[in-house]
C-alpha cells in the first residue's frame, strides 16, 4: 500500500515534470505585455576609442567573481527530467565563471531521490556560484531557519534565495496562497542562516515599496524577475485546465499579463534601495542586459532561454551563454564601455510608457 509520503513524493515529481513540459511545449510568455526595455535608448558612440576585445565583463556579486554580468536563473528540480536540466546547467556555468540557482527545493527535504536532482548542481559546478531556493509560502507555514540552512547544506550554495509568488500560489491547482508572517520570517532566516539571503519575483515583479521592507528585513540582495516573458500564471492556467478547475484557469487566464514590466520594477527597486539588485524577467538578449545594467542592476539573470538547450546537453546551454556574452560585448563596445562600472554610467534616453511607470507614483 502506498504511503502517504510516496504519494506525496510522486505529486511533486509529476508537477515539476509538468512545469518543464508545458513551459517546453505550451505558448507560456507574455501575451499583450512587454518588459519594456524597448522605452530605453542608449546613445550611441560612433568614437569608442578602443577594440572591442578590450571590453572587460568581469562583474561582482555577493562577494562571488563573474566572467560577466549575468548568470542562469532559478528553474528548476524534483524530477529526474530537472536533474538533467541542472547538471547541464551547472556544467555549462562552471566552464563559463557564471552562476546558476536552482528551482524550489522543499522536494528536496522529502526524500533523497528528490535532493540529488538538486545537488547535481554543486557537482558539475564545484567553484560557482550556487543560489539554493524556497518559496514565501512555505515561510509562512513554520519553515525554519534550520530547514533553510538545510537547504544551503543541500547544495554547498553560496546563497539562499527565496521566492515570492503569490499570483502563481492563487492560480495553482494545488497552490497555498498564504503570506502571512513571510516578511518576519525572511528576516528571522536572513539573521539565522550562515548565508546571504536574495529574495526574488518569479515574473510578476517587485515594487519600490516591498523592496524597502526586504531591505529592512535583513536580505543582502532582490532580484526583480519582472513581467515580460514566462507568465506563471499562464503555466498554471494549462494544469488548471487539466484538472478541469475552471474557475483557476479562468484566474490564470486574468492574470496571465500581470505584473510590473520588468525595466520598471528595476527602476523602481533600484531607487528604494541600496542592496545589490537583478534584473530578470523576460530579458532575452545582451542588449537588454546591458540596458539593464546601466539602469542600475548589478548583475542579470534568465532562465526560459536555457531551458531547452539544457534538456539537451551543457555544451548547447554554453553556446547560448556566449550568445548572450557577445552581445552585452558588442553593447558595451558601441557605447563606449570598457567595463561594466563605465556602462553603469552610460548615457541613455526613457521614452514611451516605460516613462509614465518612472513618472507616475509608485
Amino acid at each position: 500500500m502506498q504511503t502517504d509520503k510516496n504519494k506525496k513524493i510522486e505529486e511533486i515529481m509529476k508537477r515539476k515534470e509538468e512545469h518543464i513540459k508545458i513551459c517546453l511545449d505550451k505558448p507560456v510568455q507574455a501575451k499583450q505585455v512587454s518588459t519594456l526595455f524597448e522605452c530605453m535608448h542608449f546613445i550611441n558612440n560612433s568614437l569608442p576609442e578602443f577594440d572591442m576585445n578590450d571590453v572587460d565583463l568581469s562583474s561582482k556579486f555577493l562577494g562571488h567573481k563573474f566572467s560577466a554580468p549575468l548568470m542562469i536563473g532559478a528553474m528548476t528540480g524534483g524530477a529526474e527530467l530537472a536533474k538533467k536540466i541542472n547538471g547541464n546547467l551547472a556544467k555549462a556555468a562552471e566552464e563559463l565563471g557564471l552562476g546558476v540557482a536552482v528551482g524550489s527545493q522543499r522536494a528536496g527535504l522529502y526524500d533523497k531521490r528528490l535532493a540529488d536532482t538538486y545537488s547535481i548542481t554543486r557537482k558539475n559546478a564545484p567553484t560557482a556560484f550556487i543560489g539554493a531556493n524556497i518559496g514565501g509560502a512555505q515561510l509562512s507555514r513554520g519553515f525554519t531557519v534550520k530547514e533553510a540552512q538545510q537547504l544551503v547544506d543541500m547544495l554547498d550554495a553560496d546563497a539562499l534565495y527565496i521566492h515570492l509568488n503569490p499570483v502563481q500560489e492563487v492560480v495553482q491547482p494545488e497552490g497555498e496562497p498564504r503570506y502571512k508572517n513571510v516578511l518576519k520570517n525572511i528576516g528571522q532566516i536572513a539573521s539565522g542562516i550562515d548565508k546571504p539571503v536574495v529574495v526574488k519575483e518569479v515574473g510578476f515583479g517587485i515594487s519600490g515599496e516591498v523592496a524597502a521592507k526586504l531591505e529592512k528585513a535583513g536580505v543582502s540582495a532582490i532580484e526583480v524577475a519582472g513581467m515580460g516573458g514566462t507568465s506563471y500564471s499562464a503555466v498554471e492556467y494549462y494544469r488548471a485546465l487539466d484538472f478541469k478547475m475552471n474557475v483557476k484557469a479562468q484566474m490564470g487566464n486574468l492574470f496571465w499579463d500581470w505584473g510590473i514590466p520588468t525595466a520598471a520594477s528595476l527602476h523602481m527597486v533600484r531607487n528604494a534601495v541600496k542592496i545589490p539588485v537583478v534584473a530578470s524577467g523576460g530579458i532575452r538578449n545582451g542588449e537588454e542586459m546591458a540596458k539593464a545594467i546601466a539602469m542600475g542592476a548589478d548583475l542579470c539573470a534568465a532562465a526560459w532561454p536555457f531551458l531547452r538547450p539544457a534538456t539537451i546537453s551543457s555544451e548547447k546551454v554554453a553556446e547560448k551563454l556566449n550568445e548572450l556574452i557577445a552581445e552585452i560585448r558588442a553593447t558595451m563596445f558601441i557605447t563606449g564601455c570598457k567595463n561594466i562600472e563605465e556602462l553603469k554610467k552610460s548615457g541613455y534616453v526613457i521614452t514611451g510608457e516605460l516613462k509614465d511607470w518612472i513618472h507616475n507614483k509608485q
